[in-house]
């Protein structure tokens, strides 16, 4: 199911022994587009630090409290590695953030998440190893063959989502309107929309661009283009957050944009997992 911005604000992070905080930020990489970390605010029980909680860790959301559940403790998140949000999360930070809870490395492999588009996945696959002195040791072994290798010579494009909202967005042909939302698949954390408000253009109207079309985005001007003339993006289905994305709306949206939907994927991906 897809939720948007809105949905995740200020989710409680719910550690297997009490809450660690609530949602702030997402990290996401600009180049999968895909949320890689929540940015959670500890409040005062740890001095209000900001800690990145990977997706690895998530289990099924509580949507109608707005918790999201995690498979670690307050204790593992106090003594996590410090990373300064401030900062641009580099790989180095990553692979010491997943070796400290003994999670595999995400970016080793074709898939959103390693070698598949679940994140859990990887938690399932060495679920004997995390949250232990002896599974981290175990992770850091496992991975240093990777280190060594070029998997870890580039920085990862992380980028906050709450960054990207207001950004102008650039069709072929002039400007389309601004980016007002993002639209998230619970199951696999993709970036599957963009929600962009047009009503510096046409009054009001608001649409979903799929980043598939996305052909540059540039941080210092605040800009997103995409490869679409601006009548495409008019003639788009209309988004209303009222109303809940339908298959038949996505199917709408993906022939109108002459894309291969994403679900076929997904529901391969799904029988795999459960096999």
């Amino acid at each position: 199911m897809l939720r948007s911005m809105k949905d995740l604000e200020n989710c409680a992070i719910a550690a297997t022994d009490g809450v660690i905080g609530k949602e702030k930020d997402f990290l996401f990489d600009d180049l999968a587009w895909v949320i890689r970390y929540f940015v959670v605010e500890t409040g005062s029980w740890l001095s209000s630090r900001q800690v990145l909680i990977s997706p690895i860790a998530v289990q099924k959301p509580n949507w109608i409290e707005k918790i999201l559940p995690v498979l670690i403790s307050k204790e593992q998140v106090k003594n996590s590695p410090t990373i300064d949000n401030n900062k641009p999360v580099s790989r180095q930070n990553e692979a010491s953030l997943l070796d400290y809870y003994g999670y595999p490395y995400y970016w080793v492999g074709e898939g959103f998440w390693g070698g598949g588009i679940y994140p859990y996945l990887l938690y399932r696959d060495h679920q004997h190893l995390p949250h232990t002195e002896a599974g981290a040791r175990s992770a850091q072994l496992t991975h240093h063959n990777v280190k060594s290798e070029d998997n870890k010579k580039a920085d990862p494009n992380l980028r906050s989502c709450k960054e990207v909202i207001g950004y102008h967005m650039n069709a072929n042909d002039g400007d389309i309107g601004h980016v007002s939302g993002l639209l998230v698949e619970e199951t696999t954390w993709a970036v599957r929309y963009l929600i962009i408000d047009t009503s510096n253009w046409w009054g009001g109207h608001k649409v979903l661009v799929p980043p598939e079309w996305i052909s540059e985005v540039c941080w210092l001007d605040n800009t997103i283009s995409v490869d679409l003339n601006r009548q495409v993006i008019k003639d788009a289905p209309e988004y209303d957050y009222n109303l809940q994305i339908t298959p038949e709306f996505e199917t709408a949206i993906y022939q109108h944009y002459e894309l291969a939907g994403y679900w076929a994927k997904v529901a391969k991906a799904k029988k795999l997992a459960t096999n």
